[in-house]
């Protein structure tokens, strides 16, 4: 995932942790009864609220700055939507929790289905295949351990969900997500650079 999509997890984080202060930063251009509301309502709820705004504002600047929109970031916001508004209206966080287990689920079944549909290639090819040039196993090993990797993040995501707290899970959905998705990025940077290594060598072997 790229640094940017964290960007709506960031601020869920921030209006979740510190309600008041977020509240407060605001509160200079909205009513006092849009206040008083604001304060009434659970941190949760405003934090779901945000996380659904900031994705669409994500989405409208990104189209703006470069006339694409990714296909994924709009699946993302679907299921924020159809989890964040019922757990909105029924004041409950429970439905929401089951986000990051659904976008992980659903990307690996992306990235599964990549193969067989298509250009019938691994998404992590067609992403890296311009600047990266790897034997067709490679692709192939790598998209399976992505795939691996979505599994395994949505399954810890229920984990701590149903058996931790509000908060606890709050934290794993920053820390928690972001640190894996960032380890696991090292070790298959780690795994490339082995293999590109190898490229080189055999490309200059043949050159002599």
């Amino acid at each position: 995932m790229k640094t940017l999509e964290f960007i709506p997890v960031i601020l869920f984080f921030l209006v979740y942790k510190m309600p008041e202060k977020m509240i407060n930063l605001i509160s200079p251009i909205i009513s006092d009864p849009t206040e008083a509301l604001l304060r009434d309502t659970k941190p949760f709820i405003l934090a779901t609220v945000v996380i659904m705004a900031a994705t669409i504002i994500q989405i409208a600047v990104n189209w703006f700055v470069s006339k694409k929109i990714d296909k994924m970031a709009i699946v993302i916001l679907v299921v924020i939507i159809l989890l964040g508004v019922p757990s909105i209206l029924l004041n409950s966080p429970v439905l929401f929790m089951w986000k990051p287990t659904i976008a992980n689920w659903l990307f690996a079944i992306a990235f599964f289905g990549s193969v067989y549909v298509g250009k019938k290639k691994p998404i992590i090819q067609r992403m890296l295949e311009e600047q990266i040039q790897l034997p067709k196993d490679v692709w192939t090993r790598l998209n399976y351990a992505w795939i691996t990797f979505f599994v395994i993040s949505g399954t810890l995501n229920l984990i701590v969900a149903y058996n931790f707290s509000e908060n606890s899970w709050v934290n794993f959905k920053l820390y928690g997500i972001f640190g894996l998705t960032l380890v696991f990025a090292l070790i298959q940077g780690i795994y490339l650079s082995r293999h590109i290594e190898e490229n080189i060598e055999e490309t200059k072997k043949t050159e002599i």
